[in-house]
């Protein structure tokens, strides 16, 4: 989703090791770091978040906007690839030297573009140098551990705030050079069998069975209480039963082919793609009932069968085997615990979860995973092994309060807010409808799947997210609302 601090996770005892062997507890110097490596040790490239930083976006820059936000990400994942199969003399600085200079030209590029009808954002110019450190660096004490108890809401993003500051290694507590530089069936540490060349790794998968219950409701159920608006208004859109795929962000970086790096499945309306405006949207067939021309969409999952597919998005991107059409997909909105909610406006644009968790930290992770039958146990940086018979779930709870303004903003977050966990939004803004997108999957057995990313974030499950774009007819939304508000359930 947003541009932002990108980690190269470097295992072995250097640069020119880890291209070429697995984890190799050696005595290599480390051509990154300049000290010897006496056991396999992790390290990110760390580059200041271009787009989270991002405030007024003038109409006249979003295309050059657009572009830079994408040219960072390409920029990004040469420079990890690069180390990826770089010889012995290959250098860290120089990598991050030739990093650097090509994100100053991009980055002035965007801010001369901003210029033009905005204040100067020149603070941007300061954010082109990246550096090497290992992943663990400035994290807070041990990592989030999916299996130990959350507090209810996790999966509604109510407890974000919580987490700010928490480092990418410290996701899952657990050593990232462990994850990469392996052949997928080999083994080690007793027989363990390691995780393929760019993730997902043995250590992100965990059998439900094992997890303790954290979660007091399913992440779909409505408000209780004496105050909340208790109903639910569902929308029916398919399961993308006709294949309506692209590696586009509409809106993230609109205007810009493969702008998101992975493939987004898509469900609702038609005409989705990078160059999508609003008029386009309002005049789209849908796969929703009622008329809905609403968007919805998030990376596929893929079945990890070695199925390279070359285009963008897929194999040319580092995501490596056979998507999987939903089983099920549910679109809900619920209403607030503090009370009523009013309407969302047309073409509002929500992203909830952070595409670059693994390496930007928590702050704007949303991730929720499970089974069915075991929604009481909600994951948000591990996958689930679920039992015969069980379904993998995916689960998006948005951001319900809205600043009554914009439907859109400058990082695409600024907008919009989540309540408190009674309810209550952040001053300045007020409730809406929370979409929540509930979607499960048939999966093989075992560590046999995992979600679309950006290469250098190793498919980690923390790194989920979904899109929505509002585009129902006002006099659904208005009875959305009325339905919600009297406690209805309706669809």
């Amino acid at each position: 989703m947003l541009i932002g601090a990108t980690a190269l996770l470097l295992g072995g005892g250097g640069l020119a090791a880890y291209a070429t062997t697995a984890l190799a507890g050696n005595n290599t110097p480390d051509a990154a770091a300049g000290h010897s490596q006496h056991t396999a040790s992790a390290f990110t490239l760390s580059c200041p978040d271009v787009g989270e930083r991002l405030r007024q976006v003038p109409r006249s820059a979003k295309l050059p906007v657009s572009k830079g936000l994408s040219a960072l990400d390409k920029q990004v994942h040469d420079a990890y690839h690069k180390m990826m199969t770089s010889g012995s003399g290959s250098s860290g600085d120089s990598v991050l030297n030739g990093l650097k200079t090509k994100r100053q030209t991009t980055i002035k590029m965007m801010v001369t573009a901003i210029a033009k009808d905005a204040k100067r954002p020149g603070y941007l110019l300061k954010m082109s140098g990246c550096t090497m450190k290992p992943v663990n660096e400035g994290a807070g004490e041990g990592g989030n551990d999916s299996t130990k108890s959350v507090q209810d809401g996790w999966y509604q993003g109510q407890t974000q705030n919580q987490t700010q500051g928490q480092e990418t290694g410290q996701v899952q507590g657990q050593d990232a050079g462990q994850v990469q530089g392996q052949d997928p069936g080999q083994e080690q540490n007793g027989g363990q069998q390691q995780g393929q060349p760019g993730g997902p790794s043995p250590d992100d998968f965990v059998d439900i069975n094992n997890v303790q219950p954290n979660a007091d409701a399913p992440p779909f159920a409505a408000p209780q209480g004496g105050n909340a608006s208790t109903g639910t208004f569902t929308t029916e859109c398919g399961r993308n039963e006709d294949g309506h795929f692209n590696s586009d962000n509409v809106i993230v970086t609109p205007g810009v082919s493969n702008g998101a790096h992975h493939t987004h499945d898509y469900v609702g309306n038609k005409a989705t793609d990078a160059f999508s405006d609003d008029n386009k949207l309002a005049a789209s067939d849908t796969t929703c009932n009622n008329g809905d021309q609403s968007t919805h969409y998030w990376p596929v999952l893929r079945k990890l069968d070695g199925n390279a597919e070359q285009k963008p998005g897929a194999a040319q991107d580092a995501n490596v085997g056979t998507t999987l059409t939903p089983a099920t997909v549910t679109l809900t909105f619920r209403g607030s615990q503090s009370g009523e909610v009013r309407e969302m406006p047309r073409f509002l644009k929500i992203i909830t979860g952070d595409a670059k968790a693994f390496t930007n930290g928590t702050k704007n992770a949303n991730a929720s995973w499970s089974c069915t039958g075991f929604e009481d146990r909600q994951l948000k940086d591990k996958y689930p092994l679920c039992p015969q018979g069980s379904q993998v779930v995916r689960t998006f709870a948005f951001q319900n309060c809205w600043n009554g303004r914009d439907i859109d903003s400058g990082n695409h977050r600024d907008h919009m807010a989540f309540s408190d966990q009674n309810g209550n939004c952040p001053q300045g803004f007020q409730a809406v409808p929370q979409l929540v997108q509930r979607i499960t999957y048939d999966v093989p057995q075992g560590n046999s799947f995992a979600v679309d990313s950006f290469p250098e974030q190793l498919h980690k499950p923390v790194t989920d997210h979904g899109d929505f774009i509002n585009v129902m007819p006002e006099n659904l939304m208005r009875e959305a609302v009325d339905c919600i508000n009297n406690g209805q359930e309706c669809n």
